[in-house]
């Protein structure tokens, strides 16, 4: 009779985890939407709906190169980015210990913002949910595993904040009339292969500097100082490669990033998009 009790129990621990599990995705869908329908209704109007070359005329040299090589004139102003993403994320400080992820994201330029929703395969089989957002000038970093325990959860500092603007930036590369001076980037020449660019959104600026190959194309990036947590703030750095023609623009399909340690360069992300459309100024 207590082998059959202990089934029984056994049957209704599975159920109820099996029901909790699909109401923690359910909710974490749920709040994706709310979260992203709230990005859409703050964007804001584009003023300058086209690219005019005339714009990038004293730029850096390595700068007016990309431009000219990564879009074509008249080009239409990005106003909306939804991707597809695939990779391997490594959330351990000292081993490489990668794990598969697949992630979604939609960026808006103006009012500017993203929102990076990801599931993260981690050790038996579990699943971490993320979402890494900056929306109206406010970031949020949330990871929870299955979606229903939290691991991490931070809110409008002014580190954070700084963190994920630096991303925007950043990852601009995929939408790249983001950067140009139209859009609020300012341009400093370093010398013939690489340019500081700097970007405010209220009273958040970041800063990074772009490094571009021989073709043109921005190969690399690298910030002096991005926070980690709220106390520790590192250089931040990156790469980009194969580069495809998408919507008229020449972007990166992959990209890595990482922190720059000491001993030396140490990836955390290693990602490729698989899928992305866009909506332009009208």
């Amino acid at each position: 009779m207590w082998i059959k009790s202990i089934a029984i129990i056994s049957v209704l621990i599975i159920v109820s985890f099996g029901i909790a599990l699909t109401y923690a995705r359910d909710r974490w869908r749920v709040e994706t939407d709310k979260l992203r329908v709230k990005m859409i209704n703050g964007q804001q109007s584009i003023h300058r709906k086209t690219y005019d070359p005339e714009e990038i005329t004293g730029l850096p040299e390595p700068v007016q190169r990309y431009f000219k090589t990564v879009l074509q004139d008249g080009q239409a102003i990005v106003s909306k980015v939804e991707l597809s993403q695939q990779g391997f994320f490594n959330m351990n400080e000292k081993l490489d210990k990668w794990n598969k992820f697949i992630a979604t994201q939609l960026v808006v330029t103006h009012r500017l913002g993203f929102d990076w929703d990801a599931r993260i395969q981690m050790a038996l089989k579990l699943e971490g949910f993320v979402h890494d957002t900056y929306l109206l000038r406010v970031g949020n970093l949330h990871a929870s595993l299955l979606g229903l325990f939290t691991l991490a959860n931070m809110y409008d500092t002014p580190e954070l904040n700084q963190g994920e603007l630096l991303r925007f930036f950043a990852e601009a590369v995929w939408y790249p009339t983001s950067l140009l001076p139209s859009q609020g980037v300012s341009w400093e020449a370093i010398n013939d292969n690489s340019a500081l660019a700097t970007l405010t959104d209220g009273e958040t600026t970041a800063s990074v500097v772009f490094q571009f190959n021989p073709e043109g194309l921005i190969s690399s990036l690298r910030a002096e100082k991005r926070y980690r947590d709220k106390t520790t703030a590192m250089p931040w750095s990156g790469r980009f490669g194969e580069y495809s023609l998408q919507s008229g623009m020449l972007i990166p399909l992959y990209g890595e990033i990482g922190w720059e340690h000491p001993e030396g360069l140490r990836l955390y992300f290693k990602g490729k998009i698989t899928k992305i459309s866009y909506e332009f100024a009208l």
